[in-house]
């Protein structure tokens, strides 16, 4: 537990660092800059067709017209909107925290490592592809776990459980691989994670309830729609901060217990690594040879006392 709660605080103050960010600026650019033009192309007809397939659900007529006859007819025109704006802001936090997984965590890497570790000897567990790749199918599955327990957030205590933990469980399966992907070797990889899931996922649900708070911008109800533009974009700027925030964490976490495991096996007398843990033994000390008998015999006698 003091390891996470170390962890934390350097990650905060990293997290202000000027190179991290200057490399965070590269994901909001882009997911800004995406969020517009996705929005400025395809708003009107994403409104236009939810309502259309509202109007011919004959359970939301009926209940638009029950709102009509009680004199709150203008939640018939926000309605569209707002749930085109909730089915969007998922697929934000997601191209959010690929972007700065892909883009962010490697130059967090490499500033904490020659800060903090300077003499971990980076292995090249992976490569860029296969740590893309394995982002990219968590990103599917938790994004495959949201859509099949959307049934369960009508329950009350389970909307505020289910996503959060949705969310953590990615967030750590990302950023964790991410911070051992240029230092760690792939059993060592497996080892950690494996060994250090429970507290990734602690720090991974954190993560995703930090992730939430963006979305409180777009809590202020009907107004929200006025500054969507606006609002997207400081959404997008929250996501980026929380996340950066996420790999800094990550990589302070996974780089520490990485050092305290090499250093573990190659202490004297440690006792053997798991099964399936390949690490370089200790280098022996050198023996030492004994002088010839020729040079004992040639030493001269001690003087009588």
């Amino acid at each position: 537990m003091q390891a996470l709660f170390d962890s934390f605080w350097r990650a905060a103050v990293y997290s202000l660092h000027w190179r991290v960010l200057l490399w965070s600026l590269l994901p909001l650019a882009l997911a800004g800059a995406a969020v517009g033009l996705l929005g400025w192309a395809y708003w009107e007809s994403a409104v236009a067709a939810v309502r259309s397939l509202l109007e011919q659900t004959q359970l939301v007529t009926a209940m638009l017209n029950w709102l009509d006859d009680i004199g709150a007819n203008r939640l018939r025109a926000v309605m569209a909107p707002m749930i085109v704006v909730a089915l969007s802001v998922p697929l934000v936090v997601l191209a959010t925290l690929l972007l700065v997984a892909v883009m962010v965590t490697p130059a967090v890497v490499q500033t904490v490592a020659a800060r903090r570790f300077p003499g971990l000897q980076p292995l090249q567990g992976c490569s860029w592809w296969q740590a893309l790749a394995w982002s990219l199918a968590c990103t599917a599955a938790a994004l495959a776990a949201l859509v099949l327990s959307v049934p369960l957030w009508f329950v009350p205590p389970l909307v505020l459980v289910l996503p959060p933990l949705i969310w953590g469980w990615l967030t750590g399966r990302v950023f964790a691989y991410e911070a051992l992907a240029s230092h760690a070797s792939p059993d060592e990889r497996r080892h950690l994670l494996r060994r250090r899931r429970w507290p990734l996922l602690w720090m991974g649900v954190v993560c995703g309830y930090l992730g939430a708070l963006p979305s409180l911008v777009w809590a202020v109800g009907a107004a929200a729609l006025i500054f969507a533009p606006v609002l997207a974009l400081l959404s997008v700027w929250l996501y980026t901060v929380v996340f950066v925030f996420a790999a800094c964490w990550f990589t302070h976490y996974m780089l520490a217990e990485l050092q305290a495991l090499r250093s573990a096996a190659a202490a004297p007398g440690a006792a053997a690594p798991p099964e399936g843990l390949a690490l370089d033994p200790p280098t022996p000390a050198p023996a030492r040879t004994p002088p010839p008998a020729a040079a004992i015999r040639q030493l001269p006698e001690p003087p009588a006392p």
